[in-house]
């Protein structure tokens, strides 16, 4: 599990940015089928910042699965209908697939004591698995096969990919794109009502925008990945029911877009469910 005394500053950063604004509601519902390496902030942003106001809208469970409780879950995507799972902590990090309905582990490779698992997904054909602090990301087939390790230059945290090029998180209020030797290409800030928006976490782009857990919360924010800002703010809470709580349950983490059908879903680490949501509609 990360410190807490290694994001306090950051999340009370993040705390500020969601109570600073006020939000504006959402209508209809969506049904659950539904850089030179610099840091090349649009400037777009600033002008429209100002004036606009994220949605904000609660989540809505449709059908709950089992998911592996002792899953510390930092990744979680489809590709070509396969379900992938990437988890966390010292020791216990692997890559796996996953039986939606069963919740069981269909497939697993461990990444290794030294290892942190973070953030996963697919490109072009190879499965790509951020570590927290070890300064690598490895490189497999979508059997799971090893392939290589890549240095990384940031902490690790979330992955995605807009289908050309691989977006990632670090916990703070950027996002970073990259090609597929993970080289920089343009860093974005993101941000919410004129505010930086901090603690970034799993990622998932999903109709053209980049949807992020923000760490230690149970919301999501939709991203315009064009000039950084949250367009809407998904609150999540209360979707993992008390009564399903254990000493070891944490924070909501993982989301998961199947194109084939339109479906999201979504779980936590150390999580014992798995829910396909209906998001409401704009």
């Amino acid at each position: 599990m990360r410190p807490v005394s290694a994001i306090v500053s950051v999340l009370l950063g993040a705390a500020c940015c969601f109570f600073a604004g006020c939000f504006v509601g959402c209508g209809g519902t969506r049904g659950g089928s539904a850089a030179a390496g610099a840091r090349a902030h649009d400037a777009s942003t600033k002008g429209a910042s100002a004036s606009s106001k994220a949605a904000r809208c609660a989540v809505t469970a449709v059908r709950e699965f089992p998911h592996d409780p002792s899953a510390y879950t930092q990744g979680l995507f489809f590709s070509d209908g396969v379900l992938y799972e990437s988890t966390g902590q010292y020791g216990e990090s692997s890559l796996r697939t996953v039986s939606l309905e069963s919740g069981e582990v269909l497939a697993e490779t461990l990444l290794g004591d030294r290892f942190f698992g973070e953030g996963s997904v697919i490109l072009d054909g190879s499965l790509y698995v951020l570590t927290w602090t070890e300064g690598q990301a490895f490189i497999y087939g979508p059997d799971l096969s090893y392939r290589r390790a890549v240095k990384y230059p940031r902490e690790g945290w979330g992955l995605t990919t807009d289908g050309r090029r691989l977006i990632a998180s670090d916990g703070s209020d950027w996002l970073y794109f990259m090609d597929k030797e993970l080289n920089l290409l343009q860093a974005l800030q993101v941000r919410l009502d004129g505010r930086p928006a901090r603690l970034l976490n799993e990622l998932e782009w999903i109709d053209g925008r980049i949807w992020a857990n923000v760490y230690l919360s149970d919301l999501i924010y939709v991203i315009n990945p064009s000039n950084g800002l949250v367009e809407r703010v998904l609150d999540c809470s209360g979707l993992l029911p008390d009564s399903l709580r254990t000493p070891d349950t944490d924070v909501l983490n993982g989301i998961a877009f199947n194109p084939a059908d339109g479906r999201i879903y979504l779980t936590g680490k150390n999580w014992p469910r798995l829910y396909e949501v209906s998001v409401p509609a704009l």
